[in-house]
């Protein structure tokens, strides 16, 4: 990638009021720098913006050479799935909620964005996964996926039999509503709320968090990264089972198919901002420390 940077895409729900406010503050910056910006075709731009290149959304991760997501993580991990493949880093700008991934906050926006078009921002290169959804037909379904890969039922009120396997060895047999797949990276995501571990993001493991398990003894566990997951589904009337990447459907499970999780060759790259230090990005969003001295900046 070169600096400075001269082509730039935003990604983001333009129809979203605090989304909206962010862009229009910055379209006449990034005009000013003599930055090209692309959106998506059917971009709906506050005020009706024409300082824009329109392009097939498919095609960013072709032409920018930094894309800029604005809005909450969901909205980064759509952007990850646009340069997936493709050596253009992530920037996110904080206008959802708790915000893992976009940890820019809009105060810091303008000042944040000139570091990335300069290469003055740390780059922080994350491992996607590979899902391949195998079915009894003999046909493949691939998707990547930055946070997590999830297996959950279809039907309500009713559990989903399963079972798992690590590198060809059999784990254990499930009754619930699904099992989350994460990466490092996915751990602070659906995978925190089933109870799994906070992984640091740069360690090489992989997290199975089951989803409201029907015994107490189905825990998460952690694995090496490297490990190939499988699971199955167990024939039972009327099961159906849903797989989704980072929120995304891509089929479903049927009995006969079979899910495989591994560690993708892919990778994608976020910036954060100098000085970005994990562990204060936690207590931030976790709201840790509270009523210690100093150690709760």
């Amino acid at each position: 990638m070169a600096f400075p940077v001269r082509t730039c895409a935003l990604i983001g729900k333009f129809a979203d009021p605090r989304v909206a406010e962010s862009v229009a503050a910055l379209l006449p910056h990034l005009q000013a720098r003599q930055v090209r910006v692309l959106v998506s075709e059917d971009a709906l731009l506050p005020g009706g913006a024409t300082s824009v290149t329109r392009v097939p959304e498919r095609t960013i991760g072709d032409q920018a050479d930094l894309v800029i997501a604005i809005g909450g993580d969901g909205t980064l991990l759509y952007a990850a799935r646009l340069v997936a493949g493709h050596d253009v880093p992530l920037l996110g700008i904080n206008r959802g909620r708790l915000g893992f991934l976009t940890d820019v906050m809009p105060q810091d926006m303008i000042a944040s964005v000139d570091a990335a078009l300069e290469g003055r921002l740390q780059p922080d290169r994350r491992p996607l996964l590979a899902a391949h959804l195998h079915r009894a037909d003999g046909t493949t379904v691939e998707a990547l996926a930055l946070n997590d890969v999830v297996l959950q039922k279809v039907a309500t009120g009713r559990m989903v039999d399963f079972e798992t396997h690590v590198d060809g060895r059999y784990v254990n047999t499930h009754a619930g509503d699904g099992m989350v797949i994460a990466s490092a990276t996915g751990s602070t995501a659906y995978a925190l709320s089933c109870g799994g571990p906070i992984v640091e993001p740069h360690l090489d493991v992989l997290v199975l968090a089951p989803i409201c398990p029907h015994t107490l003894s189905d825990r998460p566990i952690v694995v090496s990264g490297r490990s190939i997951i499988e699971v199955t589904l167990i024939e039972r009337p009327d099961t159906r089972a849903q797989i989704t990447c980072d929120g995304a459907v891509i089929g479903e499970l049927d009995p006969g198919d079979r899910l495989q999780v591994r560690s993708a060759t892919e990778s994608i790259t976020l910036l954060h901002p100098a000085g970005h230090d994990y562990f204060r990005l936690l207590r931030s969003k976790l709201h840790w420390g509270r009523g210690s001295l100093d150690h709760s900046r």
